[in-house]
């Protein structure tokens, strides 16, 4: 296990300060009730051991002990509530951009899914697997949101999966034929890829999200899915102005999905 303490960090004011926790049950917690305290923006919280780290969906996070990354960044963007969605767009693509500048074929998938290419320990060719996801949650002040929690969980040096992951998940380990990483130098990269995109975020708004979203976009947009449970199924044709996943029906209607469990059609 290597240690996320001192951090090699690169950025001017993100991950800085640095809450490192040797266990807890969620980084997103944690941040969350720093923020309330009036934590400032660019919180870092971190730890060896999340016990109820959740995903996206109410979906747990499998994560085992100093083996992968457990992260959530407490931000503050001045922009309208309607605006801050995006955000995990942007996170996803931060991280997928830092993957790929650390030489790993990273594409981001809508919407918090990052995913790795072809690679060793069972990573086929043309078959992407989630490597990390974004869970975003904001805390409202009055009609204005006061703070955003940004949580990321990334696997970095697992080698083995549940038996229900095994032909979804993967790690840059395996992605690197098994080859461990320091997860302080990646995580260090993740942030020096997110600062400057979130800057970029609170100047311009959801395209700036959207851009940066395009940019690291699984090669494959155009693919026929389900909307979950809703009886909604056609093909993805990218992505809207403001982050929502463009569907088009057989029938032509364009739909505009929110939010949803996307899933591929029989």
């Amino acid at each position: 296990m290597t240690p996320l303490e001192p951090l090699p960090l690169a950025t001017a004011w993100l991950g800085r300060p640095h809450l490192h926790l040797p266990a807890c049950p969620s980084t997103n917690d944690r941040a969350t009730a720093e923020g309330r305290a009036g934590a400032a923006e660019g919180l870092l919280v971190t730890t060896d051991e999340q016990t109820a780290g959740r995903g996206r969906l109410g979906r747990t996070w499998h994560a085992p002990v100093g083996e992968n990354l457990a992260f959530s960044l407490l931000l503050r963007p001045a922009r309208p509530p309607v605006e801050i969605p995006p955000l995990t767009l942007m996170a996803g693509a931060a991280v997928a951009g830092a993957l790929r500048a650390l030489g790993f074929d990273a594409r981001v998938k809508w919407p918090n899914d990052v995913l790795l290419g072809h690679g060793a320990g069972g990573v086929s060719a043309g078959r992407r697997r989630k490597v990390a996801g974004i869970l975003t949650e904001a805390s409202s002040l009055g009609e204005r949101i006061g703070f955003v929690v940004v949580g990321v969980g990334l696997n970095v040096n697992t080698t083995q999966f549940p038996a229900e992951l095994a032909d979804k998940a993967t790690s840059l380990r395996l992605a690197r034929g098994g080859e461990a990483l320091d997860r302080g130098q990646v995580l260090a990269a993740v942030l020096a890829a997110f600062e400057p995109a979130y800057e970029r975020f609170c100047a311009l708004g959801p395209p700036a999200a959207v851009a940066a979203w395009n940019e690291h976009a699984d090669r494959d947009l155009r693919c026929r899915v389900r909307v979950g449970e809703r009886d909604v199924e056609g093909v993805t044709d990218g992505v809207s102005a403001d982050g929502a996943l463009r569907l088009r029906a057989d029938d032509g209607t364009l739909h505009l999905v929110v939010s949803g469990e996307i899933v591929p059609a029989v």
